[in-house]
């Protein structure tokens, strides 16, 4: 058996269409530092044809030029239409990874186009979106086949034999509902990379609580078929409607579980250890608590009460615990500072500002040097509407104008 598991991370593209959650710009450019930091392979960074994302993904291009993202490809997402080709490359010429989508169910094509348009028409468009991509300059392009758990499979190994022909990179699996279980993705996921020899994405939602197990599952069969398998995962599963599998669960299993770390071969980038600090983030960005019983990250995920699991755990943690706390970076002590606060932020004055960058060993030349981080602090804490972390100031104070170009969207 042969074939590798990455991961890409679409918190800042899928994560964000969840219902009644809103992520700002600098906190969408954070979590791309924080994945960059965990070994992440890939994160879909947004709509690179939606006017307020340009500014935030144009600067997110710089980071990573200039090495502040040091390994972490940044991927745009759009419809696989010439149209949006041309607008997500116009408005982000740097931009060299893509992925592209067409419905290919029955459901989804006849739902959404009234019958103007046939499969025919699909794979046409499709191949016609592929080169055109590719002649733009997209280095990696991957082919999105929208509810392909309810398409049928020999119509996905025709629309990936047809997307490979004309250039295109990866195939994304994507279970639209949440329907596919993993018995099921598995025979599907190995007889669609069998037929096409495409690497697969595989792109999971959570309407049946099963999207980490059936990710995990389409993994192995593409890793049966000597295919590499990218799993996308958002931050704390956030997502659309029950939403999508989850980061920290999913890197969990493929290092602890018995025979998945034995089946599949992990990138070797990945740090686990990273998964509270990324956890937490996120959580408070989003504004959505994490479930004291989510695995790793929650609250409870290492609680012992019970008077047989507490005697157990005292006597040997391996009694009740499949992984340490310091396995996802938890155990140590948080301080909370009860006396004297000065924080910095949408009102904020010169003197706390730099009372507060001077605790965080970030001096500044001059009175101007100063105003001008000041300024962009207010504009960041009026952007978040959150005190700003220290991760966040130090961003600003270090790239000044990067900073200023995620914190400006324009009408």
């Amino acid at each position: 058996m042969s074939g590798r598991v990455f991961i890409i991370d679409v918190t800042n593209r899928d994560g964000v269409q969840a219902s009644r959650t809103a992520l700002p710009k600098l906190s969408k450019t954070m979590i791309n530092i924080y994945l960059d930091g965990m070994g992440v392979y890939q994160s879909e960074i947004g709509f690179p044809t939606l006017g307020h994302e340009v500014n935030y993904i144009n600067a997110n291009l710089e980071l990573s030029r200039i090495g502040v993202i040091k390994r972490m490809r940044l991927e745009g997402w759009c419809r696989a239409i010439p149209e949006d080709i041309e607008l997500a490359l116009r408005n982000c010429p740097a931009l060299k990874h893509l992925n592209i989508c067409l419905p290919t169910s029955e459901t989804m094509i006849s739902a959404k186009f009234s019958g103007r348009k046939s499969w025919k028409d699909i794979i046409d468009t499709l191949t016609a979106s592929v080169r055109l991509a590719k002649s733009m300059g997209v280095e990696t392009l991957c082919i999105g086949a929208e509810d392909a758990s309810r398409t049928d499979v020999e119509k996905l190994i025709e629309f990936g034999l047809a997307g490979k022909e004309a250039g295109a990179d990866r195939f994304r699996y994507s279970d639209t509902v949440g329907s596919d279980e993993p018995i099921s993705m598995y025979d599907k996921i190995r007889t669609l990379t069998a037929a096409t020899g495409l690497p697969i994405e595989l792109h999971c939602h959570n309407d049946l609580g099963m999207a980490v197990a059936v990710s995990l599952a389409g993994a192995q069969g593409a890793a049966e078929s000597g295919c590499d398998a990218y799993i996308n995962t958002t931050i704390n599963g956030v997502g659309e409607r029950a939403g999508n599998c989850d980061l920290v669960s999913t890197l969990l299993a493929l290092k602890f579980s018995p025979s998945l770390k034995d089946k599949l071969i992990c990138d070797e980038h990945l740090d686990l250890r990273q998964s509270w600090n990324i956890a937490r983030y996120a959580a408070n960005a989003f504004n959505i608590p994490i479930p004291p019983n989510q695995p790793g990250v929650g609250a409870n995920a290492f609680a012992h009460e019970s008077g047989i699991h507490a005697d157990g755990a005292l006597k040997d943690r391996r009694s009740y615990e499949l992984y340490e706390p310091c396995d996802v970076g938890r155990g140590e002590p948080e301080l909370l500072e009860t006396g004297r606060i000065i924080t910095t932020g949408e009102y904020g004055g010169l003197k706390g500002f730099r009372h507060v960058y001077d605790k965080l060993a970030v001096s500044f030349r001059s009175d101007k040097e100063a105003r001008k981080v000041l300024n962009l602090v207010q504009y960041a804490n009026l952007h978040t509407q959150k005190p700003l972390v220290p991760d966040e100031l130090k961003l600003i104070a270090n790239y000044p104008d990067i900073a200023s170009r995620i914190l400006t969207v324009s009408p």
